[in-house]
C-alpha cells in the first residue's frame, strides 16, 4: 500500500534510510565518499515528509519504501523527485516502481510536465528503466568541502 507520509512516519523512514543506504551505495561509492556522506544523507528531513507529497510503501506496517516530489521553484510545471528509496532487503520486488509511478501520477495530474531527479549512481539504471533520461554527472555539496557525485536526469510527463 502507498500512502502519503505522516509526521509519525519520520522515525521509521530515518531507520529505513540508516539501514538502507549503506548496503545500497556501497558497491557504487568509494568508503571515502561514504564515511562522509552516509551520515548526511541518511537521515529523515521531516520538512519533506510532512509536505504533502511524500509517500510511503507499507507492506504490513512496516515501511518498505519512501519517497516524493517537489515543485521547482525556478521552472514553472517541473517539479523534482526527492529520496526515493525501497528497503535494502526488499529490492527487485516493484516497490520503487509502485513509489515512483505514484509520484509521477500524482506530479501529472497537479499540472507537472517535467521531473527532474539527482540520482545516485546506484539509482541511474532504475530511473533510466523508468523513462528518465541522463543528463550529466554532478556533483551536491552536502556539506562546504563535502561533495557527493550523483547524475542529474529528466522525464517528460
Amino acid at each position: 500500500m502507498i500512502r502519503t507520509a505522516t509526521r509519525a512516519d519520520i522515525a521509521p523512514i530515518d531507520a529505513l534510510l540508516a539501514r538502507s543506504y549503506p548496503k545500497l551505495l556501497k558497491p557504487d561509492y568509494p568508503p571515502s565518499v561514504l564515511v562522509t556522506a552516509l551520515p548526511l544523507i541518511s537521515r529523515a528531513q521531516p520538512g519533506l515528509i510532512t509536505c504533502g507529497t511524500y509517500y510511503v510503501a507499507e507492506i504490513g506496517d512496516e515501511i518498505v519504501g519512501a519517497g516524493g516530489w517537489t515543485p521547482q521553484r525556478r521552472r514553472r510545471r517541473t517539479g523534482d523527485i526527492r529520496h526515493v528509496i525501497s528497503a535494502a532487503d526488499r529490492t527487485r520486488q516493484g516497490i520503487g516502481r509502485a513509489l515512483l509511478a505514484h509520484i509521477l501520477g500524482v506530479a501529472r495530474k497537479g499540472g507537472i510536465t517535467c521531473m527532474d531527479c539527482q540520482a545516485t549512481c546506484t539509482a541511474v539504471p532504475f530511473y533510466k528503466a523508468m523513462g528518465f533520461a541522463e543528463l550529466g554527472p554532478i556533483e551536491i555539496e552536502l556539506r562546504p568541502g563535502i561533495v557527493f557525485p550523483a547524475v542529474r536526469m529528466r522525464r517528460r510527463l
